[in-house]
């Protein structure tokens, strides 16, 4: 991470930036889906801290859900991000017919899909991506170091990532 200062973003937080019930997001880290990068819960009344690729996941799963893919199917797909360790996520397209997911990197990939008829929806990471981070730009994270909270129009993080990509 190019930033000395890594941000963790509460529950409550990561629920708002991606759009999903506080109810989901606990069933999802319960059952393994998406769990906490930052800090897990330990124990009754700790703080479970998410990062940014963690929302950005979480919002993915909303999408993906929203389009009428399974649970299962989007665990398969989650599972394989994470088996691939996809440095790039903002280049990826993921396609499903509903039933199964692809994941494209180039154009002609997405093309060969469609023309095959296997595409019938697709998610641009890039613009997901694009989204979570204007939203948490005004919400509240925490300094993971000493726990300073930190308000979203002075969130570092972002910060830096907007000024490397020249926005």
């Amino acid at each position: 991470m190019s930033s000395s200062t890594e941000i963790g973003y509460r529950g409550a937080t990561a629920c708002v930036a991606a759009g999903i019930s506080y109810r989901q997001l606990d069933y999802w880290a319960r059952t393994g889906l998406v769990e906490p990068g930052v800090r897990g819960a330990a124990g009754s009344g700790s703080q479970r801290l998410y990062g940014f690729r963690d929302i950005l996941v979480l919002k993915i799963v909303k999408r993906l859900l929203d389009t009428g893919v399974s649970l299962q199917n989007i665990r398969t797909a989650v599972e394989h991000l994470r088996a691939e360790g996809v440095k790039d996520l903002e280049s990826i397209t993921l396609m499903s017919d509903g039933a199964s997911i692809y994941e494209c990197t180039s154009p002609d990939e997405i093309v060969d899909l469609l023309q095959g008829g296997q595409g019938v929806f697709g998610i641009a990471i890039g613009k997901v991506w694009s989204e979570v981070e204007g939203s948490l730009a005004t919400l509240q994270g925490e300094n993971i170091n000493d726990g300073t909270l930190i308000s979203g129009q002075s969130n570092d993080e972002l910060a830096q990532r907007r000024k490397l990509k020249g926005a």
